[in-house]
C-alpha cells in the first residue's frame, strides 16, 4: 500500500509505477497535460549512430543459446538487414556469407549494465577522472555521456570479449550521479556515434558509505540517516517543479504568450525519473538500505530498474522479484569495505532461483567487462557446490536478455529472435568456460570483431603510433 504522500503525489503528478513499465497507472482525463513528461525526456544530443550496411549472414551447425532459456544443439543463425531473420535447423540463404559453427557456441551480445569505460578511461590518469562530479550531493544535471571518451581502448577490449552493448554510469560519489548513457559498442569518433538510438537514460543513485564518506567533510550528508533525508528533499523538490510544469503548460494551452517555467536540469532528471521515463539505478550493497530504497520509491512514486553491487541481495530476493527490480551484481567481489562484507559466493545464484528473480552479472571493471563470461561461469560453479545446477542456456540470460530488460531495451535486443537485432557473438567452445573465445562479433548484423582478422579488430586512435617512436 502506497503511504499518504505517495497517493497524494500519485493523484496530483500521475507518476506512480507498478512492477512493470508497461503497466504504470494512467491520468484521470484532464488532469494530464500532454507533451510535459515528454519534454524531460528530450535529446538536446541525439544518437547520430547509423548501422553498417552489411550482407546477410548464415551461421550454420552451432550450439544455439538463445537467450530465452533455449537451447539449440546443430543449429543455424541467419542476420539479415541488420537484425535477427531466422533460428534453427537447415536454414538456408543464398548470397549470405556462410559461417562454419561446428563445434561452435553462438549467444546474444553481451551487456554490461554497469560500466565507467569512457568516463574512467585508460590509461587511468588524473586528466580522465571525469565519472564523479563531487560538487554537490545531488548532481543529476550531469549526464555521463558528456564525459565518455570514444577513444578509450577498453571498448575494444570490451567488444573482443563479446559486449555489444553497455550502459556508462555516472560514479557513486553522490546521492543522485546523473544520468547514465546506453551506447552501442562501436567504433566511432564522438560518443554520439555510439549511442544506442531511442535508449532509455538511467539516472545513477547511491546509497551507503560512498557518498557520506565523500560529504561528510563538505557539510554532508554524514549518515546514512542524512543520505535518506537527501534523497527526499531532492525528490520533494522534483515533484514540486512538475506539478508547475503542468500548472504552466495548462496555462500556455490557453494562453500561448504566458510564460513558461525555467529550466531546472537537476529537477528535469528527477522529475522525468518520477514519472518513468528515466530508470533509476542505485548503488547499494546491504539488503536493509536496498530495502529502504524500495521505500523511498513507493513514496515517491518511482521504479527501481536495478539494484547495482548488492552484495546481500540475497536476503531480500523475494522482495526484489515481487516488486520486478533487478539486481545487477559481481559472481565474487565482497568484504572490500564494511558494506559488503555479508556477500556470499552464492548471492547471484539465490536471487535467480525467485520466481520472477532479475539476476544480472556486471561488471564495474575496465578489466572485468573483458571476460563477463568467466564471472558468470563462477557463478555456475558456486551454485553447484551449493547443490544448485545451472544450465548453459538459463545462466546466459544474466548476461543477456536480464541486462536489457534492465536498460528498458529488450524488445529489441538480449535475445535471439527474429526480429531483434542482429547482436551475436560466436565462440570457440561453451561460453563459460575458461577458455572461452569470442571469435567473432556482429552488432546489427554487421562484422565489429573477428578474432582470426586483423581487419576487424579496432584500434584506439588513442593507441595508434604509441610504440613507433613517433614524435609526441
Amino acid at each position: 500500500m502506497k503511504r499518504p504522500l505517495a497517493a497524494a503525489l500519485a493523484a496530483t503528478l500521475l507518476t506512480a509505477c507498478a512492477t512493470t513499465p508497461a503497466a504504470r497507472d494512467t491520468a484521470p482525463e484532464g488532469e494530464r497535460t500532454e507533451g510535459v513528461a515528454s519534454a524531460l525526456v528530450e535529446d538536446a544530443y541525439p544518437s547520430t549512430y547509423v548501422a553498417p550496411a552489411a550482407p546477410p549472414v548464415l551461421i550454420t551447425g552451432a550450439t544455439v543459446l538463445t537467450g530465452t532459456g533455449e537451447r539449440l544443439d546443430g543449429a543455424d543463425v541467419l542476420l539479415r538487414d541488420g537484425r535477427i531473420e531466422a533460428v534453427g535447423r537447415g536454414l538456408d540463404a543464398t548470397k549470405a556469407v556462410r559461417v562454419d559453427g561446428t563445434g561452435k557456441w553462438v549467444t546474444p551480445g553481451l551487456i554490461d549494465v554497469h560500466s565507467h569505460l569512457g568516463v574512467y578511461p585508460s590509461p587511468g590518469a588524473r586528466a580522465h577522472s571525469d565519472g564523479n562530479e563531487m560538487t554537490a550531493p545531488v548532481t543529476a544535471n550531469v549526464w555521463a555521456e558528456h564525459s565518455v571518451w570514444p577513444q578509450d581502448p577498453g571498448f575494444d577490449a570490451a567488444r573482443a570479449g563479446g559486449i555489444t552493448t553497455l550502459q556508462v554510469l555516472p560514479g557513486s560519489a553522490n546521492l543522485v550521479g546523473g544520468r547514465g548513457v546506453t551506447l552501442r559498442n562501436v567504433p566511432a569518433t564522438t560518443y554520439q556515434g555510439m549511442k544506442f538510438p531511442g535508449a532509455p537514460w538511467g539516472m545513477k543513485m547511491a546509497c551507503g558509505e560512498n557518498p557520506k564518506r565523500v560529504y561528510g567533510q563538505k557539510g554532508g550528508p554524514a549518515t546514512r540517516m542524512g543520505n535518506v533525508a537527501g534523497y527526499r528533499a531532492a525528490f520533494i523538490d522534483a515533484a514540486d517543479y512538475l506539478r508547475k510544469q503542468e500548472k504552466a503548460a495548462k496555462k500556455r494551452s490557453k494562453d500561448p504568450d504566458a510564460d513558461p517555467v525555467k529550466r531546472d536540469l537537476k529537477l528535469e532528471t528527477l522529475a522525468a525519473a518520477i514519472d518513468g521515463d528515466i530508470l533509476v539505478h542505485i548503488h547499494c550493497y546491504r539488503a536493509d538500505e536496498m530495502a529502504t530504497m524500495l521505500d523511498l520509491a513507493q513514496e515517491f512514486g518511482f521504479r527501481i530498474a536495478a539494484f547495482h553491487h548488492g552484495v546481500e541481495a540475497y536476503k531480500i530476493a523475494d522482495r526484489l522479484a515481487a516488486e520486478g527490480v533487478c539486481a545487477a551484481l559481481w559472481a565474487d567481489w565482497w568484504g572490500f569495505k564494511m558494506e559488503s562484507f555479508d556477500g556470499i559466493q552464492e548471492n547471484i545464484a539465490l536471487v535467480d532461483r525467485q520466481p520472477g528473480g532479475c539476476a544480472i552479472v556486471h561488471s564495474d571493471s575496465e578489466e572485468g567487462i573483458q571476460r563477463l563470461n568467466q564471472e558468470a561461469a563462477k557463478v555456475i560453479a558456486h551454485a553447484r557446490k551449493a547443490g544448485i545446477e545451472i544450465t548453459p542456456e538459463h545462466a546466459i540470460r544474466w548476461l543477456t536478455s536480464n541486462a536489457a530488460r534492465a536498460l528498458g531495451l529488450l524488445d529489441r535486443t538480449g535475445t535471439l529472435e527474429p526480429g531483434k537485432l542482429g547482436d551475436v557473438v560466436l565462440w570457440n567452445g561453451n561460453p563459460f568456460s575458461v577458455y572461452a573465445q569470442a571469435e567473432r562479433v556482429w552488432i546489427d548484423g554487421a562484422l565489429v570483431y573477428d578474432r582470426h582478422d586483423p581487419a576487424h579488430q579496432h584500434v584506439s586512435d588513442f593507441l595508434l603510433g604509441q610504440n613507433d617512436g613517433g614524435a609526441r
